[in-house]
């Protein structure tokens, strides 16, 4: 499963509740781009609206070698899920806070994936929490390996 496009900012602003995986509508352009690794997903989100699931601010660059039928960088993607799914997502997406939020996109079997995330954001402090842990962790690591080295 080798990632094409990841969001970084997700993880660090957000406590993911839940993930999913789906489909997605593309055009040949947009897979090529996709394939040449022109995409961004930091400030995207999806939204479930009449019982269909949509990706919105997804920006997939236009292919270079693309004639006048080249795609639309930002244009609304239709996500693929089941209706268990959706309604799950719309569930959980209807608590006050929560937000739904491409993680990545990745290939699975020749076809691009969306692993998408249902989160609640995170406070400053928990930013720094996190933050903190990490630090430790690193340490602690550090310690351990010197003391193997030792030996």
């Amino acid at each position: 499963m080798a990632d094409i496009v990841t969001n970084s900012k997700a993880r660090r602003d957000f406590h993911i509740l839940e993930t999913f995986e789906a489909g997605i509508v593309l055009h040949g352009t947009e897979v090529k781009a996709l394939r040449a690794g022109k995409g961004q997903i930091a400030d995207a989100f999806a939204r479930v609206e009449d019982n269909e699931v949509f990706l919105h601010n997804a920006h997939i660059d236009e292919y270079s070698h693309g004639n006048q039928n080249n795609h639309q960088p930002k244009s609304v993607r239709k996500l693929l899920l089941h209706k268990s799914e959706i309604r799950k997502l719309f569930g959980l997406a209807s608590v006050k806070g929560n937000a739904i939020f491409p993680l990545s996109f990745y290939w699975k079997n020749g076809k691009v994936k969306v692993s998408l995330g249902v989160g609640k954001g995170k406070a400053v402090f928990d930013k720094r929490e996190d933050l903190k842990r990490r630090d430790s962790d690193r340490e602690l690591k550090r310690a351990q390996m010197h003391h193997l080295k030792a030996k």
